[in-house]
């Protein structure tokens, strides 16, 4: 008979689960044995059971926001302890494929609703941005401020260039920084989302400039990792070097 087929962002919780169920029993059968309160003191397994569970439990909260904990549990018991299923390979099929398809259409609802919301409040932001002293307005509609002026070589177009910078939402939220990770990179000036690469070629080294960029000339509509749909985003970026030293790479 074929296996019931679960969706895929499904998966990885509940084979943690399955983790969580045989670190908490070496056997197959009665598990009224562990204590139903974990701490310091509770044997190995016990915490090593809980601490996947709870792992699990927080990166799936989100996706899982409705799951029957109840329902659930005894499911996972019931095919643990080899007891015959209560619904047929073919029920839980059509269910988790109705469920999958609920979940999906819910985010995409979601991703429109947060597109319109970014937008709005993205608009509203430059507008008022732009009657700031010091910030100027590109035809494309990037916004930027000199923080500081370089007398440095100019970025002319296609070179590669070392900078610091640190990435962050119109809420403060910073998504990315490479002074967080304590060193500068290396970008290829054209590899970057357009109002990224436009900002950098006002730039010369020694230059630190601050970098308002319009969702149109970001991630647009489809967002990116911890940046939703239509964002605008703001970049502090400092020129370090055009054209720098590439690192020596390590010997095959």
């Amino acid at each position: 008979m074929n296996k019931v087929m679960i969706p895929k962002f499904l998966a990885v919780a509940l084979a943690s689960t399955l983790a969580v169920g045989c670190a908490n029993n070496g056997n197959k059968s009665d598990q009224s044995s562990s204590s139903s309160t974990v701490t310091e003191k509770s044997t190995d397994l016990e915490k090593v059971g809980y601490s996947i569970g709870y792992a699990t439990a927080e990166s799936y909260k989100e996706s899982l926001d409705d799951l029957n904990l109840d329902t659930f549990e005894m499911g996972f018991r019931d095919a643990y302890d080899g007891k015959e299923a209560a619904l047929t390979k073919e029920q839980m099929q059509e269910v988790m494929t109705k469920y999958e398809e609920k979940k999906q259409a819910e985010m995409m609802e979601k991703m429109k609703q947060d597109a319109v919301t970014n937008k709005a409040a993205g608009d509203k932001f430059l507008a008022e941005n732009a009657k700031k002293e010091g910030v100027k307005t590109t035809e494309s509609g990037l916004q930027y401020k000199v923080l500081k002026p370089g007398t440095g070589k100019p970025v002319a177009g296609s070179e590669m260039v070392k900078i610091n910078y640190e990435g962050k939402l119109l809420d403060g939220t910073v998504f990315d920084s490479s002074y967080d990770r304590g060193e500068p990179v290396i970008f290829p000036v054209e590899g970057m989302i357009p109002g990224f690469t436009e900002g950098l070629k006002l730039m010369k080294e020694g230059s630190t400039y601050e970098l308002y960029i319009p969702a149109d000339l970001a991630y647009g509509e489809t967002g990116n990792t911890g940046i939703d749909p239509n964002s605008t985003l703001i970049f502090k970026v400092e020129m370090i070097e055009v054209n720098p030293k590439m690192p020596e790479q390590p010997a095959q």
